[in-house]
């Protein structure tokens, strides 16, 4: 009995100690993967749960304003700089810049700009096959949506497939211990509210920025991985179920544009045309012409004419 209550224990600190620190997954000996992956999983669930807190602390304009900001933020964060900025190197940037956009990224909750880059490194190189961990074609759509990153086999930061990033102690110490900023954010929220409307104003901004705002970056983004292999349209032959989406490209400000990304990943802008709206793409751009980043990867112009050829054989057909 007693030893069964110290096994208990370790796992339980094994586990308390992974919340703080993603590398210590690497070590020791989990003798019970489901018992660890609740325990891991539990911050996911109870952000989840804390939107339907809006019930009790109300709502502000301050407050909505607040998650509307980190609503845009984030989602360029994410598609800007973990998506196009560390997966796929689309452009180039100062070690000092390349620091602040991991930091940028953080704020969004989706672990360390380290793991999540190589996880979709290899999501490229496996699209839609057996060895994709996020493919509705192979585990269905809420596995593919969500379900993957809660097994725990997907829990390790694979650093030799980001190797380029990985030289950086800088990124693997960011990427380590990833929940640091996110939780910074949720403080920060909470004090910054109380300074604006004194007594509640913190559980608001809290819920609203903190919960609220966060679950509809988690889930519109998580779209590209699920909705975006089912629903959409195929201008390319990409040797995989990635289609292009309108509306997941205005939701997540052009990664809707999954299709045209999967036919050619390298480069900075995925609405290939200039009707495929592409916020994301706007903003960098706007970032080159300051200075911030340079060398932005464009659009091979043979690939462009590939994509008009094929529109013009799908309207005739």
């Amino acid at each position: 009995m007693f030893n069964k209550l110290i096994s208990t224990l370790k796992r339980c600190g094994n586990a308390l100690i992974a919340w703080f620190d993603s590398d210590a997954t690497l070590s020791g000996k989990h003798a019970n993967g489901s018992f660890l992956k609740w325990v891991r999983t539990t911050p996911f669930i109870l952000i989840h749960l804390g939107c339907f807190a809006v019930f009790f602390v109300g709502v502000s304009w301050q407050a909505v304003a607040v998650a509307v900001f980190l609503y845009g933020f984030r989602v360029f964060a994410l598609t800007g700089f973990y998506h196009r900025y560390f997966s796929h190197r689309s452009y180039k940037a100062s070690r000092f810049w390349q620091f602040i956009f991991a930091i940028c990224g953080m704020t969004a909750a989706q672990r360390g700009p380290l793991w999540w880059a190589a996880h979709h490194r290899h999501h490229h190189l496996h699209s839609d096959t057996e060895l994709d961990a996020h493919s509705p074609r192979r585990d269905g759509f809420w596995r593919s949506h969500m379900g993957w990153f809660t097994d725990m086999q997907y829990y390790k930061t694979e650093y030799s497939r980001i190797g380029d990033f990985a030289k950086y102690p800088e990124l693997v110490f960011l990427n380590r211990f990833d929940a640091l900023v996110p939780i910074m954010l949720m403080v920060g929220l909470y004090f910054m509210g109380e300074a604006i409307i004194p007594n509640g104003g913190g559980m608001q901004f809290l819920v609203w920025g903190g919960c609220i705002s966060t679950i509809a970056v988690y889930h519109v983004t998580f779209f590209i991985n699920s909705l975006c292999h089912i629903l959409g349209k195929q201008r390319f032959e990409s040797h995989d179920d990635s289609r292009n989406n309108l509306w997941l490209a205005l939701l997540t400000f052009g990664e809707g544009w999954h299709n045209n990304h999967h036919r050619y990943p390298a480069s900075a802008r995925q609405g290939f045309y200039w009707w495929e709206i592409d916020i994301t793409y706007y903003i960098l751009s706007f970032m080159e012409k300051i200075g911030i980043i340079y060398d932005m990867r464009k659009v091979p112009e043979n690939i462009l004419q590939e994509g008009k050829q094929l529109d013009q054989q799908q309207h005739s057909s």
